[in-house]
């Protein structure tokens, strides 16, 4: 499942990101890589422990908890801390999976990667190249955003970044622990929501249909989640 979510930040909000990540220090983004993605990754990365990657992190946790797209497809149970990364001129990611368990370095604690999600920070026509190129059971997507929207797919997923030939795409990126951890179920559930939502619009919801819908989705939801 593969989910374009818009919005998350407002253009206010992406510049007040832009401008605290310019000040602050980059360093090169092997840091965070395993052993085989590190071999497969050029990009910078702005320290996990740094006072804007703490900051930025959790003004984007906040916006995300606004987002009911965001809640409906994840079903989040724990979210990773967010990170920031960039792309110059010559700079890629190489197909890849993302890690199975990440710990957080500073609690400890340690997080299942269901969920991956980028958020886009430079608007796509201020560079070239560098799409998200994502690879699933329906084929290959390439994903390039607007500033300030949000692309949600399997953490299980193949996916690279391709070169960036002009300018510098700026993002943050992390990992969601889900109350579902298998995709198949976690998209029926998020298709069944939208339905939801959408009888919503033309019924009143104390129609039977709708309350029954809604006692569904919700006995799925007790039924599959781990808590």
């Amino acid at each position: 499942m593969l989910i374009h979510i818009p919005n998350i930040l407002s253009p206010e909000e992406v510049a007040y990101f832009r401008q605290r990540l310019e000040a602050d220090k980059w360093v090169d983004g092997k840091i965070t890589a395993g052993e085989q993605s590190a071999k497969a990754k050029l990009n910078l990365q702005i320290p996990q422990d740094s006072k804007v990657s703490r900051e930025l992190g959790t003004l984007l946790l906040k916006a995300l908890a606004r987002s009911d797209i965001f809640t409906s497809a994840a079903l989040p149970l724990r979210v990773f801390p967010p990170l920031f990364n960039r792309y110059d001129t010559g700079m890629k990611f190489d197909t890849h999976v993302d890690n199975a368990i990440r710990p957080d370095p500073e609690t400890g604690f340690r997080i299942r990667t269901d969920v991956s999600s980028t958020l886009f920070l430079t608007e796509p026509e201020d560079y070239d190249g560098g799409e998200l190129v994502i690879e699933d059971t329906y084929g290959t997507h390439q994903v390039k955003l607007p500033a300030g929207d949000l692309v949600l797919y399997p953490s299980t997923s193949l996916h690279s970044v391709s070169p960036v030939t002009r300018g510098s795409r700026w993002a943050s990126f992390f990992w969601t622990q889900s109350m579902v951890k298998d995709d198949g179920m976690r998209s029926l559930l998020y298709e069944f929501d939208q339905s939801i939502r959408s009888a919503r619009q033309l019924l009143p919801d104390d129609n039977r249909a709708i309350l029954g819908f809604t006692s569904v989705y919700h006995n799925l939801v007790r039924r599959w989640a781990e808590l």
